[in-house]
């Protein structure tokens, strides 16, 4: 429920009482400003309140995003303020210190005194971009007949629609599915369905597609490909019917942040159990597809993260910006790094009319040419950058979380390091990785104690690279090289198991680490915090996991014992880190993150 004290003398033929009912709220209208503390105080706890001018013109859209956004404690628009229960005492106090009548007739309005007094005192007041919207409390008849002219000349409607759509998107996204796809998220909101449902349908018709690329047959494949896409439309209109109804949650944070990934990696499954069924074995292929998308992931979160943008710090930022300005090169680098959009329209198109190898062939291509071009641009941001790279203590916070390690790693890391340089911690972590990835691939070693002893190496390596905080310009590099090393591990262990179960037992093993990490980047942009530190010693850390599978190799490569031991790892990592993981984002606690940025990569 939601209450809406609307104050002052109501304003003939104004239609903001229908407005308010429209969007939720009861309207109550004290006749004297002084009584809205009595009235506040009627208001049960756990309500949202409006407080709102009776001479208020503009949009209902203008007054949906100050009043109804569940994100915010307490947000406001000219005329306007809304509190939820966190906000509640800070307008209470407010309403006590701030006089009910302005001291002069031209004085700013009670609501805006209000706002004011509210943000003053530490509750910060979300105030909504309108653009071409309306929202002002005129002081004049000359000025409310301007102000009802301005509102009728902008159709507030088609800018909720516009605004439904994120401000920064790929090309296939931009052109190909946003111009309908708003539409269709509106559809949804007049027949009151959730987002949560949307999403949940966007994962069952990509469930669905895996299954149809599962039969390996060619019109299993067209099938798969045409639902994939149908799947990231629905994907699309989630988060648009979000923003549309402004229906924002916890639990929908959660399946936002997991599930793209989800529906992603069971398609790759998907392809791999049809090309088995026509006698092909790319699991290979369909894990390093796996492994360098989750790797891309990581380098965009990391970098993200922690490096605080500065124009013009280095000769990459001003080029970058000076290519902005030609149009079109905008969207030629955002299709070159190969989003969301793009690389599942690729998948989708090469399922349909190829074979599942091409498809990852191509995809593994593509995907590697989009991580050496943003990889290297953002190293050239960083390396040219004065000073620390790190945005403060949060941003070396934030690494150190994003780094995973493990009991073994923080055991090295306890001597204190001196003579830290900007690349001491890169240099570690790269020496560790070479190591251990340089061993795997020499001939005959793969299952061998010495790839045992690199992994020992590469547990102190990895310790040694997080012994001092991470606050150095290119310190971002430690979690991808981190994430290459272990993903990698696993896939070269897997690749030369004699065993043919071993590639589909890695397969999982990676996706339930790439979960792990997946959830600990928007537990982080939430600013909730990295997991548990107890939960990141029980899995293992990194280099903890790395050297088991390593372990296990060493002991039962050449047998069926190493995918048994990868399946019962899996197992006691998804039940570890899932139940953790699915108990926080439906508490309470949990932030309602959705990105409004657009996926990078």
């Amino acid at each position: 429920m939601s209450t809406a004290i609307v104050i002052g003398r109501p304003v003939a033929g104004s239609p903001l009482d229908a407005d308010l009912r429209a969007l939720g709220f009861t309207v109550r209208a004290p006749q004297d400003p002084g009584a809205v503390r009595e009235e506040l105080g009627r208001v049960p706890t756990g309500e949202r309140i409006a407080v709102v001018d009776a001479r208020f013109t503009g949009h209902r859209q203008s007054l949906r995003l100050a009043l109804t956004d569940p994100r915010f404690p307490a947000a406001a628009v000219p005329g306007a303020l809304a509190v939820g229960p966190a906000g509640r005492a800070a307008l209470t106090a407010a309403l006590a210190s701030v006089p009910a009548e302005p001291a002069a007739e031209a004085d700013t309005p009670l609501t805006d005194r209000l706002a004011e007094a509210v943000d003053a005192s530490g509750t910060a007041v979300h105030r909504p971009a309108l653009g071409a919207l309306v929202a002002e409390v005129p002081e004049s008849a000359t000025a409310a007949e301007r102000a009802r002219a301005a509102v009728a000349a902008v159709d507030g409607e088609q800018v909720r629609l516009a605004d439904a759509v994120k401000s920064r998107d790929g090309f296939f996204t931009t052109h190909c599915v946003s111009p309908y796809s708003r539409y269709i998220a509106r559809w949804c909101a007049e027949r009151g369905l959730t987002p949560n449902q949307v999403t949940t349908a966007s994962l069952l018709t990509a469930l669905v597609a895996a299954g149809c690329a599962a039969t390996g047959t060619r019109a299993g494949f067209v099938a798969a490909g045409l639902l994939l896409l149908a799947s990231f439309v629905l994907d699309c209109v989630d988060g648009q019917l979000a923003r549309y109804a402004l229906k924002y949650s916890t639990l929908g944070a959660w399946l936002d942040a997991t599930f793209d990934r989800a529906k992603e990696y069971a398609f790759y499954a998907g392809l791999a159990l049809g090309a088995a069924r026509g006698g092909e074995d790319v699991w290979g292929l369909a894990l390093a597809a796996m492994v360098l998308q989750t790797a891309r992931h990581i380098v965009d979160f990391s970098f993200n993260e922690t490096v605080t943008a500065q124009p013009g710090a280095s000769r990459a930022a001003a080029l970058s910006g000076r290519l902005d300005a030609v149009g079109w090169t905008v969207w030629a680098r955002r299709m070159i790094v190969l989003p969301i959009g793009e690389r599942w329209a690729l998948i989708a198109v090469l399922t349909a009319l190829t074979t599942p190898r091409v498809t990852f062939v191509v995809l593994l291509a593509a995907g590697a040419f989009a991580a050496c071009y943003t990889t290297a641009g953002r190293v050239l941001r960083s390396a040219r950058r004065p000073g620390g790279a790190a945005a403060g203590d949060g941003g070396a916070t934030a690494l150190a979380a994003l780094a995973d390690s493990g009991p073994l790693a923080e055991s090295a890391a306890r001597t204190p390091a001196t003579g830290r340089t900007a690349l001491g911690a890169p240099l570690w972590a790269a020496a560790g990785v070479l190591v251990l990835l340089g061993t795997l691939l020499l001939p005959g070693t793969a299952g061998t104690w010495a790839v045992v002893a690199a992994a020992v190496w590469y547990a102190l390596c990895a310790g040694r690279a997080v012994a001092a905080p991470l606050d150095h310009r290119l310190d971002w590099l430690l979690p991808p090289l981190f994430r290459v090393a272990e993903y990698s591990t696993v896939l070269i262990l897997a690749l030369h198991a004699e065993s043919p179960a071993a590639l589909p037992a890695a397969f999982g093993l990676v996706a339930i680490c790439a979960y792990h990490h997946y959830d600990t980047v928007y537990r982080l942009r939430g600013g909730a915090g990295a997991p548990p530190r107890g939960l990141v010693l029980a899995a293992g850390g990194h280099e903890g996991r790395t050297l088991l599978v390593v372990l296990a190799a060493a002991l039962w490569l050449g047998g069926s014992g190493f995918p048994v031991a990868l399946t019962v790892l899996t197992g006691a990592l998804t039940i570890l880190v899932l139940t953790e993981s699915i108990r926080f984002w439906v508490s309470s606690q949990a932030p309602a993150v959705h990105d409004e940025t657009g996926e990078p990569t």
